[in-house]
């Protein structure tokens, strides 16, 4: 393959990142390589290209060491992998947590969105202006800062950090949250994050041994489930390891049932296993509801080898956290499910695509993984059963569209994370052109408890399509927000009475997050479940219940969320990525009292963007996009301006901080 590179050439620094990770992902392929890696030589061609899936994982290598990718860097990524250098800035720019243009090594990214922006996430973003700047600025320069030690990744002249909005950072039951992006040093999260306690995290002096984020992992440790449940005796099935078992300990995990449901699944086999499943009537936890038996069955038949196994962990619904929290806090359970489904399915090797924004997950996942392989439970012969399988991990880099199950698959081939149009389905054409089983985080947590009491006992609980128990990520104005577990069939009131019930009066409910809809006081003894959501014309969606009091900005939020998909929107398909923008522009003109013609005439244009992007977009991202907007107007929940201008609730007239959509 011929390649035409520009003359930019890559730093010392940069070329022993990348060729670290590349010899730690293919060690086989490093020998064969030139050491100059020349722009056509003998290990081009499919040989090279079929080294691709290992572009994502090298961009991060390069980012987290410098803090930015080069033109220099990316050549040479392109020289490496013989990706034509254009498809790698493609790539590059495609996520919104890798940066193309020089910037401070540390990049503090605040959550200003639904949960966050409203409660406290503004004040955070006023003391970060303060003290560093304009967001996206060059910031200043701290003593001790990387930017003052030529040894650290900034280098003498650039400055200690900068600062950007950001979408939901999935840690909403404590909000407000920031992520700290440092370059030489581990992420860290911070939340509830305080204006002053951010600063000092941005600007605090270079640490090289990763103490500042063990020290963060040991304050989360404490507190990675708020949820009350777990002090009240309620019985739990998915979260009863979670802040109970310690995460980091392969013994501590198998003393308390761990490992248990690998042995059970080898004692029936796969096809017993697929039984139980469907006994079970388990659905995907995802939002899509898809019957997990009948996805597994299918990839098991398939005569096309070799089968690929997924879990999709990129968890980016604003409003969405449960996912975290299971991996956070029980990590080897992932790993154990992960290996029933490739025992199952048939597939040797698992996929597992976690959300970028979660660095304290990707380390104890990383840690799971490393302790599994050691002790027989990954490998060539798993428990000395006499089957294979092993996990890789791969780190999303800030995109949305990626927790589209083909959008993924893209991701983790070396694409830009763009959906495929289907039929064919992953089930039949997949990762690779092959097979592939992609469940949900929650879904395969599932299939643990599926195999510890049997298919029949887990459809007993709650009944139809809406089997076993179910995850809820409750915020916003409620007394104890978290993670929730309850049975099917549970009502609403039921769980916002378990979370300490509303602050304030009531005013909605957000469910189903921001693809979903809302719900009012009224319909409160709706029965959780898909049969009963979709009787009130809303949706469980991935299990996001944002409470609002009277005091909400209701027009503000709708606004944020319009923008929130105007940005996440990958821009494949015209009618989502030119549908979007129109959304956002019509609800900024509504919030300033400023539409066009009237305000009849705006909620007209905004109905017909609605049909347009359900019925013509590719993907879900485009269909649910105007899901929460349109379901406010069917509701009131959008009111006309009075006549001084200060709409219900004092809604119109205020114009967003935000109009740019949290900078993605």
């Amino acid at each position: 393959m011929d390649l035409h590179l520009s003359s930019a050439e890559p730093s010392t620094s940069e070329r022993e990142a990348v060729d670290a990770a590349f010899a730690a992902l293919a060690p086989a392929a490093v020998e064969a390589a030139a050491a100059d890696r020349p722009t056509r030589s003998a290990h081009a061609g499919h040989a090279a290209r079929s080294r691709r899936h290992l572009l994502l994982p090298l961009l991060h290598a390069v980012h987290d060491a410098e803090g930015w990718l080069s033109e220099g860097a990316l050549n040479h990524l392109a020289r490496t992998l013989q990706v034509p250098p254009a498809e790698v800035y493609g790539v590059a720019t495609f996520y919104a947590m890798f940066s193309v243009e020089p910037r401070a090594p540390r990049v503090v990214h605040v959550c200003d969105d639904v949960a966050c922006g409203p409660n406290g996430g503004e004040e955070v973003v006023a003391a970060l202006a303060g003290a560093l700047g304009p967001s996206g600025g060059a910031g200043e320069a701290a003593d001790g800062a990387p930017g003052d030690d030529p040894a650290g990744p900034g280098g003498p002249d650039r400055p200690a950090a900068c600062w950007v909005r950001s979408p939901c950072l999935g840690l909403c039951e404590r909000a407000p949250a920031v992520l700290h992006q440092r370059a030489g040093e581990p992420d860290l999260s911070q939340a509830p994050a305080t204006p002053d306690g951010t600063v000092e995290a941005a600007t605090a002096p270079f640490d090289t041994t990763g103490d500042q984020a063990s020290a963060a992992d040991d304050a989360f440790a404490d507190t990675a489930v708020s949820a009350p449940q777990t002090r009240t005796g309620a019985h739990l099935r998915l979260l009863r390891r979670v802040g109970v078992v310690d995460p980091g300990s392969l013994d501590d995990y198998r003393s308390r049932g761990g490992y248990a449901g690998l042995r059970r699944a080898i004692e029936l086999g796969p096809t017993r296993v697929i039984a139980e499943l469907k006994d079970a009537s388990l659905t995907g936890r995802g939002g899509a509801a898809f019957p997990t038996g009948v996805k597994w069955e299918g990839v098991a038949q398939s005569p096309e080898r070799p089968h690929h196994l997924v879990c999709n962990a990129d968890e980016s619904e604003p409003g969405t956290f449960k996912d975290r929290v299971l991996m956070e806090g029980d990590p080897f359970g992932l790993v154990e499910s992960m290996t029933i489904a490739g025992y199952v399915t048939g597939a040797t090797v698992g996929h597992l695509y976690i959300r970028g924004e979660y660095p304290l997950a990707t380390r104890r996942l990383q840690d799971a993984i490393s302790a599994a392989r050691a002790r027989g439970y990954l490998g060539e012969d798993v428990m000395g059963e006499g089957f294979a399988f092993d996990l890789e991990l791969r780190r999303g880099a800030g995109a949305y569209i990626c927790g589209e199950e083909t959008a993924l698959l893209e991701s983790i081939e070396g694409y830009r994370g763009e959906p495929r149009n289907k039929p064919p389905f992953p089930a039949t054409v997949g990762l690779f052109g092959k097979p592939t089983a992609i469940n949900n985080v929650e879904t395969l947590y599932d299939v643990l408890e599926v195999l510890n009491i049997g298919g029949q006992a887990f459809a007993a609980v709650g009944g139809g399509r809406s089997t076993g128990s179910k995850l809820f990520c409750v915020s916003g104005a409620v007394g104890a927000p978290g993670v929730y577990e309850v049975d099917f069939g549970t009502t609403l009131r039921e769980l916002l009475e378990l979370a300490g019930g509303a602050r304030g009066e009531l005013r909605t409910v957000l469910l189903g997050g921001a693809a979903g809809g809302f719900v009012m006081p009224a319909d409160l003894d709706v029965p959780l479940t898909l049969e009963g959501a979709r009787d009130i014309g809303a949706t469980l969606g991935s299990g996001v219940v944002l409470v609002f009091d009277e005091a909400a900005d209701l027009s503000r939020t709708l606004r944020r969320i319009a923008a929130f998909f105007r940005d996440e929107s990958c821009g494949q398909c015209v009618p989502c990525r030119v549908g979007t923008v129109r959304q956002e522009e019509a609800l900024a003109r509504l919030e300033r009292d400023a539409p066009i013609g009237s305000r009849e005439t705006e909620l007209a244009l905004l109905d017909d963007l609605a049909r347009v992007m359900r019925d013509a977009s590719i993907c879900g991202l485009g269909q649910t996009a105007p899901a929460a907007v349109m379901s406010a107007i069917d509701l009131g929940l959008i009111a006309a301006p009075s006549r001084n201008g200060a709409g219900h609730g004092g809604e119109a007239g205020h114009t967003s901080t935000n109009g740019h959509g949290g900078g993605r």
